[in-house]
Protein backbone atom coordinates (compact mmCIF):
# COMPACT_ATOMS: atom_id res chain seq x y z
CA UNK A 1 0.00 0.00 0.00
CA UNK A 2 2.89 2.10 0.95
CA UNK A 3 4.68 2.20 -2.76
CA UNK A 4 1.25 1.96 -4.49
CA UNK A 5 0.67 5.50 -2.54
CA UNK A 6 4.04 6.92 -3.31
CA UNK A 7 3.80 5.85 -6.83
CA UNK A 8 0.70 8.11 -7.27
CA UNK A 9 2.16 11.17 -5.42
CA UNK A 10 4.98 11.11 -7.52
CA UNK A 11 2.52 10.91 -10.47
CA UNK A 12 0.08 13.76 -9.35
CA UNK A 13 3.63 15.78 -8.46
CA UNK A 14 4.04 16.16 -12.68
CA UNK A 15 0.46 17.26 -12.93
CA UNK A 16 0.91 19.92 -9.90
CA UNK A 17 4.20 21.04 -11.05
CA UNK A 18 2.62 21.63 -14.49
CA UNK A 19 -0.98 23.60 -13.03
CA UNK A 20 1.86 26.14 -10.68
CA UNK A 21 3.76 26.75 -14.25
CA UNK A 22 0.97 28.03 -15.85
CA UNK A 23 -0.57 29.73 -12.89
CA UNK A 24 1.74 31.27 -11.35
CA UNK A 25 2.90 35.12 -12.51
CA UNK A 26 5.29 37.84 -12.52
CA UNK A 27 8.87 37.33 -10.70
CA UNK A 28 7.62 34.22 -9.31
CA UNK A 29 6.96 32.83 -12.51
CA UNK A 30 10.49 34.31 -13.66
CA UNK A 31 12.45 32.35 -11.07
CA UNK A 32 10.48 28.84 -11.02
CA UNK A 33 10.94 29.08 -15.33
CA UNK A 34 14.72 29.76 -14.16
CA UNK A 35 14.72 27.10 -11.20
CA UNK A 36 13.02 24.47 -14.05
CA UNK A 37 15.29 24.92 -16.64
CA UNK A 38 18.36 24.53 -14.70
CA UNK A 39 16.88 21.09 -13.40
CA UNK A 40 15.77 19.97 -17.00
CA UNK A 41 19.67 20.50 -18.19
CA UNK A 42 20.89 18.42 -15.29
CA UNK A 43 18.24 15.80 -16.53
CA UNK A 44 19.31 15.72 -19.68
CA UNK A 45 23.03 16.02 -18.97
CA UNK A 46 22.62 13.14 -16.74
CA UNK A 47 20.71 11.41 -19.36
CA UNK A 48 23.77 11.75 -21.77
CA UNK A 49 26.14 10.47 -19.43
CA UNK A 50 24.04 7.50 -18.59
CA UNK A 51 24.03 6.98 -21.98
CA UNK A 52 27.34 7.05 -23.43
CA UNK A 53 28.47 3.79 -24.35
CA UNK A 54 30.24 1.81 -27.36
CA UNK A 55 28.30 3.54 -29.73
CA UNK A 56 28.50 4.09 -33.51
CA UNK A 57 28.73 6.95 -35.48
CA UNK A 58 29.04 8.29 -39.11
CA UNK A 59 31.76 9.35 -40.02
CA UNK A 60 32.43 13.16 -40.89
CA UNK A 61 32.91 13.36 -44.77
CA UNK A 62 36.64 14.23 -44.91
CA UNK A 63 38.57 12.90 -48.00
CA UNK A 64 41.02 9.92 -46.58
CA UNK A 65 44.82 10.49 -47.95
CA UNK A 66 45.62 7.73 -50.69
CA UNK A 67 43.97 5.64 -52.76
CA UNK A 68 40.36 3.54 -51.48
CA UNK A 69 39.81 -0.11 -52.53
CA UNK A 70 36.93 -0.05 -55.64
CA UNK A 71 34.88 -2.43 -52.77
CA UNK A 72 35.11 0.07 -49.94
CA UNK A 73 33.86 3.38 -52.43
CA UNK A 74 30.12 3.07 -51.88
CA UNK A 75 30.39 1.91 -48.05
CA UNK A 76 29.65 4.59 -45.34
CA UNK A 77 32.06 4.95 -42.61
CA UNK A 78 31.47 4.36 -39.30
CA UNK A 79 33.53 5.11 -36.34
CA UNK A 80 33.51 3.76 -33.19
CA UNK A 81 33.19 6.04 -30.20
CA UNK A 82 36.16 6.59 -28.47
CA UNK A 83 36.21 3.99 -25.63
CA UNK A 84 37.06 5.63 -22.45
CA UNK A 85 39.51 4.33 -19.71
CA UNK A 86 38.27 2.88 -16.58
CA UNK A 87 39.30 5.76 -14.24
CA UNK A 88 37.38 8.37 -16.49
CA UNK A 89 34.32 6.49 -16.89
CA UNK A 90 34.10 5.85 -12.90
CA UNK A 91 34.63 9.51 -12.35
CA UNK A 92 31.49 10.29 -15.00
CA UNK A 93 29.68 7.61 -12.84
CA UNK A 94 30.19 9.54 -9.73
CA UNK A 95 29.54 12.85 -11.63
CA UNK A 96 26.50 11.43 -12.89
CA UNK A 97 24.98 9.94 -8.86
CA UNK A 98 24.98 6.20 -10.22
CA UNK A 99 26.57 4.85 -7.06
CA UNK A 100 24.73 2.01 -6.64
CA UNK A 101 24.98 1.58 -3.05
CA UNK A 102 22.83 -1.67 -0.90
CA UNK A 103 20.30 0.97 1.16
CA UNK A 104 19.43 3.44 -1.35
CA UNK A 105 16.99 4.95 1.22
CA UNK A 106 16.53 5.28 5.10
CA UNK A 107 14.56 6.35 7.68
CA UNK A 108 15.08 10.46 8.45
CA UNK A 109 15.68 10.55 12.23
CA UNK A 110 14.86 13.84 13.92
CA UNK A 111 16.91 16.27 15.68
CA UNK A 112 15.35 15.55 19.15
CA UNK A 113 16.34 12.16 18.75
CA UNK A 114 20.25 12.98 17.30
CA UNK A 115 20.52 15.56 20.22
CA UNK A 116 20.17 15.92 23.98
CA UNK A 117 19.61 19.01 25.17
CA UNK A 118 22.26 20.20 27.79
CA UNK A 119 21.61 22.98 30.62
CA UNK A 120 24.19 25.00 32.02
CA UNK A 121 25.12 27.88 33.88
CA UNK A 122 24.59 28.59 37.81
CA UNK A 123 21.11 28.41 37.45
CA UNK A 124 21.06 25.66 34.76
CA UNK A 125 18.98 28.52 32.56
CA UNK A 126 21.75 28.09 29.22
CA UNK A 127 19.92 25.45 26.74
CA UNK A 128 22.30 26.09 23.99
CA UNK A 129 24.35 23.20 24.17
CA UNK A 130 23.93 19.69 22.73
CA UNK A 131 25.26 15.74 23.33
CA UNK A 132 25.01 13.72 20.09
CA UNK A 133 23.44 10.31 21.18
CA UNK A 134 24.65 8.54 18.24
CA UNK A 135 27.84 6.78 17.51
CA UNK A 136 30.33 9.02 15.52
CA UNK A 137 33.84 9.59 14.42
CA UNK A 138 36.73 11.49 15.15
CA UNK A 139 39.87 11.03 13.36
CA UNK A 140 43.65 10.73 15.62
CA UNK A 141 44.51 14.45 15.94
CA UNK A 142 41.08 15.30 17.46
CA UNK A 143 41.03 17.15 20.57
CA UNK A 144 37.83 18.92 22.61
CA UNK A 145 37.07 22.82 22.84
CA UNK A 146 37.05 24.00 26.01
CA UNK A 147 33.62 23.40 27.29
CA UNK A 148 33.02 27.29 27.31
CA UNK A 149 32.50 27.37 23.29
CA UNK A 150 32.10 23.43 22.46
CA UNK A 151 28.69 23.66 21.22
CA UNK A 152 28.25 19.79 19.98
CA UNK A 153 29.69 16.90 22.72
CA UNK A 154 30.50 13.71 21.38
CA UNK A 155 30.70 10.93 23.99
CA UNK A 156 33.67 9.17 24.38
CA UNK A 157 31.74 5.99 24.65
CA UNK A 158 30.16 6.73 21.51
CA UNK A 159 33.15 7.11 19.34
CA UNK A 160 34.35 4.30 17.29
CA UNK A 161 37.62 3.74 15.15
CA UNK A 162 36.74 0.45 13.71
CA UNK A 163 34.02 -1.26 11.26
CA UNK A 164 33.39 -4.83 10.56
CA UNK A 165 33.56 -4.51 6.53
CA UNK A 166 31.76 -7.54 4.35
CA UNK A 167 33.56 -7.82 0.80
CA UNK A 168 30.16 -8.20 -1.17
CA UNK A 169 32.34 -10.33 -3.78
CA UNK A 170 34.67 -12.29 -1.83
CA UNK A 171 31.86 -12.70 0.79
CA UNK A 172 34.45 -12.27 3.70
CA UNK A 173 34.14 -9.34 6.75
CA UNK A 174 37.34 -7.74 7.67
CA UNK A 175 37.49 -5.08 10.87
CA UNK A 176 39.11 -1.88 8.90
CA UNK A 177 40.03 1.32 10.62
CA UNK A 178 37.47 4.17 9.97
CA UNK A 179 39.28 7.30 8.04
CA UNK A 180 36.72 9.72 7.75
CA UNK A 181 33.22 9.72 7.57
CA UNK A 182 32.01 10.54 3.90
CA UNK A 183 27.99 10.97 4.01
CA UNK A 184 25.64 11.38 6.75
CA UNK A 185 22.21 10.92 4.58
CA UNK A 186 20.58 12.31 7.18
CA UNK A 187 22.26 15.51 7.14
CA UNK A 188 25.44 17.74 6.25
CA UNK A 189 25.75 18.99 9.59
CA UNK A 190 26.15 15.21 10.56
CA UNK A 191 28.54 14.64 8.28
CA UNK A 192 30.47 16.94 9.71
CA UNK A 193 30.22 16.27 13.08
CA UNK A 194 30.99 12.71 12.25
CA UNK A 195 28.04 10.81 13.53
CA UNK A 196 27.70 7.32 11.92
CA UNK A 197 24.07 6.44 11.36
CA UNK A 198 22.44 3.72 9.52
CA UNK A 199 23.05 4.28 5.82
CA UNK A 200 26.38 6.38 6.14
CA UNK A 201 29.12 5.76 3.93
CA UNK A 202 32.51 5.70 5.69
CA UNK A 203 35.82 5.40 4.13
CA UNK A 204 37.58 2.91 5.42
CA UNK A 205 41.74 1.38 5.47
CA UNK A 206 41.51 -1.75 3.18
CA UNK A 207 45.37 -1.49 2.67
CA UNK A 208 45.33 -4.76 4.64
CA UNK A 209 43.64 -6.09 1.76
CA UNK A 210 45.70 -5.67 -0.66
CA UNK A 211 43.58 -4.34 -3.09
CA UNK A 212 44.96 -3.37 -5.99
CA UNK A 213 43.63 -1.35 -9.50
CA UNK A 214 43.20 -1.98 -12.92
CA UNK A 215 47.01 -0.30 -13.64
CA UNK A 216 48.38 -2.54 -10.36
CA UNK A 217 48.84 0.20 -7.61
CA UNK A 218 47.75 -0.53 -4.35
CA UNK A 219 44.29 0.72 -3.23
CA UNK A 220 44.69 2.38 0.37
CA UNK A 221 41.29 3.38 0.99
CA UNK A 222 37.52 2.87 0.03
CA UNK A 223 33.77 3.69 0.56
CA UNK A 224 31.90 1.16 2.82
CA UNK A 225 28.16 1.97 3.84
CA UNK A 226 26.91 1.61 7.34
CA UNK A 227 23.95 -1.78 7.04
CA UNK A 228 22.92 -1.57 10.92
CA UNK A 229 22.66 0.80 13.97
CA UNK A 230 25.81 1.45 15.58
CA UNK A 231 24.09 3.08 18.66
CA UNK A 232 21.69 -0.41 19.44
CA UNK A 233 24.50 -3.04 18.46
CA UNK A 234 27.59 -1.61 19.76
CA UNK A 235 29.33 -2.23 16.91
CA UNK A 236 30.00 -1.08 12.75
CA UNK A 237 28.45 -3.23 10.13
CA UNK A 238 28.74 -2.41 6.52
CA UNK A 239 29.39 -3.59 2.91
CA UNK A 240 32.10 -2.56 0.75
CA UNK A 241 31.14 -0.42 -1.91
CA UNK A 242 32.80 -2.24 -4.87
Amino acid sequence: HRHARERKRNAREVHRRSQYAQSVHGLKAKLYNQKRFKEKAEMRKTIAMHDERNNKRAKADDVEKGAVPAYLLDREGTTRAKILSNTVKQKRKEKAGKWEVPIPKVKPISDDEMFKVMRTGKRKKKAWKRMVTKVTFVGDSFTRKPPKYERFIRPTGLRMKKANVTHPELQATFQLDILAVKKNPQSSTYTTLGVITKGTILEVNVSDLGLVTTTGRVVYAKYAQVTNSPELDGCINAVLLV
